[in-house]
């Protein structure tokens, strides 16, 4: 009697063309991110305190009256502080992103949200902290137009932390609802 080596054949092609497939997608997410840019630009400030995942308090670099201000991190959006255990996570990730060096807040087209925030990208030693957010899985990508500069960096660094499986993807514990719908269930 013959057997049928046609089926094992056929099922490990189909898991090369997968993997093969699954490597070319993930070869394009880093070259797209790994592209080089133009220097940002903005102001020095020192972040006083981490608020959540998503918003920090600066302070101006050099003047000496400076008033704190709150900013929304652009592009991402960060589980709710009571979004357990995501949240207290997200706000520890961007404090050690941080660190305690001054750091560049860059703005966008729109410089503030209706809660008076200022918006911006964060960079620390030509890094965008708010890319490093959704790259290790502690924030969504979230394109708010007209602030758009570095939304493909961002969607691609979710699509990296979603097929690694990181913080919020995690498959063992993933993130069950965005933080815009836990946010609208539990309105406090």
């Amino acid at each position: 009697m013959k057997t049928k080596p046609v089926k094992i054949v056929s099922i490990l092609k189909l898991g090369q063309r997968f993997f093969f497939k699954g490597g070319i997608i993930l070869c394009a997410i880093l070259l797209a991110s790994c592209k080089a840019s133009v220097a940002p630009q903005g102001q020095l400030v020192k972040v006083e305190q981490a608020l959540s995942g998503q918003t920090i308090k600066v302070v101006s670099i050099g003047d000496l009256e400076a008033i704190p201000k709150r900013v929304r991190l652009i592009g991402i959006s960060a589980p709710d502080l009571k979004q357990l255990p995501w949240g207290p996570q997200a706000r520890s990730t961007l404090v050690e992103l941080i660190g305690d060096q001054p750091v560049l807040l860059e703005f966008d087209v729109q410089k503030q949200d209706r809660y008076q925030r200022q918006l911006g990208y964060i960079w620390r030693e030509r890094e965008l902290i708010n890319e490093q957010m959704v790259k290790q899985g502690y924030a969504l990508a979230m394109a708010r137009s007209p602030n758009n500069k570095y939304d493909q960096r961002l969607l691609n660094a979710q699509e990296w932390a979603r097929i690694m499986g990181l913080g919020i993807w995690d498959p063992k514990n993933p993130m069950r609802l965005t933080p815009t719908d836990f946010r609208h269930q539990n309105r406090y």
